[in-house]
């Protein structure tokens, strides 16, 4: 039995030449979901706390942004990322001057995750207590500082986790960017695994996979409950 897990999970010389290979494309799928959470985290903020602020009755009330902003969401965010990638080739072709490659997959992914992320921030939002950002602008605080100071805070806890759902959301899709040469875990389990029905380097590439959505879904929890305890 341990002799046939061992070789299994390839106890042999094909192993010293895809460990490096695993680890370029762990550091790959790393950077996607790194620049993705940063870039795509900031966007979806902005979007989102526009998306609330325009609403009708709000703090920017502007129903025409708020009418197109919504739309774009509600067409953007349910498109499958192996969609969007063909969808959006003329617009990365004229953002990073190209469609394949790591750099392509990274914007693709941005874009999907900003969407998704400015609806789950607006949807945070809108639980808070109306009355506090009405005592708020009646004592003359200007629509930014009760963005910064009291919007925001209020809904801390709630939008660590929305992100860290989204984050779960963007190792998915960093696990698809093989579509467009961008390498990763994902290309690696299908170039190396699958293709070559080698299932212990599939299993490999699922476990790191796993370890690192865990890993990250701790931390977000440990943030949020930080966050709900101030």
């Amino acid at each position: 039995m341990i002799d046939h897990l061992i070789g299994w999970f390839g106890a042999d010389s094909s192993w010293r030449r895809l460990g490096p290979q695993l680890g370029e494309a762990f550091a790959d799928t790393l950077w996607m979901v790194l620049v993705t959470a940063v870039f795509g985290g900031v966007l979806g903020l902005i979007l989102g706390v526009i998306l609330y602020c325009s609403r009708p009755g709000g703090l920017l009330a502007n129903r025409f942004a708020h009418i197109v902003l919504n739309v774009a969401v509600n067409i953007i965010r349910p498109i499958p990322f192996v969609l969007l990638v063909a969808a959006l080739g003329p617009i990365t072709l004229a953002a990073v001057h190209k469609t394949i490659g790591i750099q392509a997959a990274i914007f693709v992914m941005v874009v999907s995750a900003a969407f998704a992320i400015a609806r789950i921030v607006e949807q945070n939002l809108v639980t808070i207590d109306p009355g506090v950002i009405e005592a708020a602008r009646a004592v003359g605080a200007s629509p930014l500082r009760i963005i910064l100071t009291l919007l925001i805070p209020e809904a801390l806890g709630p939008l660590i986790l929305g992100y860290t759902f989204v984050l779960v959301g963007i190792v998915d899709m960093s696990a698809m960017a093989g579509v467009v040469g961008g390498g990763g875990v994902g290309d690696f389990a299908i170039t190396y695994g699958y293709n070559r029905f080698r299932w212990d380097v599939t299993l490999v590439s699922v476990l790191l996979i796993v370890l690192f959505v865990q890993l990250a879904q701790f931390i977000g929890n440990w943030l949020a409950r930080k966050a709900l305890r101030r």
